[in-house]
């Protein structure tokens, strides 16, 4: 009786050790992109500078030869500064001329003058003719023109040797000297260019057919290449009318939000210009996987650490990346690696998020 118990206790324990439960599906690390609704949309970034909204190009008023260059592109000036001199010898010579012509006119005035008061004394004693005053009178109104015009080319002569220095009329920047000092230049000649550096403006060139095209509500964001953190917004300004024949852009001119200090003339910035758009959301399209001609991706719950299949809606596909409608919502962490061998429920480790 004891052996045949013995027999059934063993029975039963063979039985127990062949009905163990199967091992636990292993723990697999996977790579993860957390969804982020995008609610604009990228059209370009393009790279411009600092420019100043108003600038002018001076020029003498008389010709002449550059005597000296007061100052170097770059320099600041103040209103009235002295920016160059032309040789001053032919207007100097000018003034002396007319001071000569107007010391003449000037005796003979003060002798028609003086003849024209004789004949009136005469007339009106009664022993002068009157055909002698009217020869005194229009003698001394011919000598006043006469002087009156030779004071006013003077006066010219005086203007013209004047216009030799070239002065500017508003504090400004000198950004380029068109001529060199000894060369001879004429009137009109555009000889200095100066920018106005207390309003300051974005330049970009833009592709033609962006410039065409662009939405109305579109955002310009500037940012100093050197430091991307320094940043504002802009509006459009100025758009040429007609692109550039070479390189087939058209120029852009923003005004600016704000102006950094760091925004100085000529610094070199970055453009970058989206539009609102419907918010979507965009995955590396290795997070699709194909089941039974349905698309779909894998979402960590990640309180759990397991994961789910979830429909996926795919909108549009573009290099690399694949635009979903719904199906997940922001914060979500979806699988972007080795989807093929996820099974609903499994656990999986949370190593790091894939880069976009």
């Amino acid at each position: 009786m004891k052996r045949l118990s013995g027999i059934v206790l063993s029975g039963l324990l063979l039985g127990a050790c062949s009905k163990e439960e199967p091992p636990p599906e292993p723990v697999r690390p996977v790579l993860f992109v957390e969804v982020k609704p995008q609610a604009e949309e990228s059209l370009g970034r393009f790279a411009g500078n600092i420019a100043a909204r108003y600038e002018s190009t001076l020029g003498f008023r008389v010709s002449g030869r550059i005597a000296q260059r007061s100052v170097d592109v770059g320099a600041q000036v103040k209103k009235g500064d002295m920016l160059a001199v032309l040789d001053p010898t032919d207007q100097q010579n000018q003034v002396r001329s007319t001071q000569g012509d107007l010391a003449r006119v000037e005796a003979q005035l003060i002798n028609s003058q003086a003849n024209a008061r004789r004949q009136q004394e005469l007339f009106d004693r009664g022993v002068g003719a009157q055909a002698a005053l009217d020869v005194a009178v229009t003698d001394l109104k011919t000598t006043q023109s006469s002087y009156d015009q030779a004071k006013a080319a003077l006066q010219q002569a005086k203007d013209q040797l004047s216009y030799s220095e070239l002065r500017t009329d508003h504090d400004a920047v000198v950004t380029e000297w068109k001529v060199e000092a000894g060369q001879v230049v004429s009137a009109g000649e555009q000889v200095v260019t100066l920018a106005r550096p207390d309003i300051k403006e974005a330049v970009i060139d833009l592709p033609a057919q962006l410039a065409d095209q662009l939405p109305k509500d579109v955002v310009f964001k500037v940012a100093s290449q050197l430091e991307p953190d320094i940043n504002t917004t802009a509006t459009v300004r100025e758009l040429e009318p007609q692109a550039e024949s070479t390189t087939r852009t058209r120029r852009a001119r923003l005004t600016l939000a704000d102006t950094p200090p760091s925004f100085r003339l000529g610094t070199a910035i970055s453009v970058t210009l989206s539009s609102a758009i419907e918010p979507r959301i965009q995955l590396p399209d290795t997070a699709l996987q194909e089941v039974d001609g349905k698309t779909q991706i894998w979402v960590i719950d990640q309180q759990n650490q397991t994961v789910s299949p979830r429909p996926a809606n795919v909108v549009s596909r573009a290099s690399g990346s694949v635009v979903l409608a719904g199906g997940v919502k922001g914060g979500d962490l979806v699988v972007t690696a080795g989807v093929n061998s996820l099974k609903p429920g499994q656990k999986v480790k949370v190593d790091k998020e894939s880069p976009r």
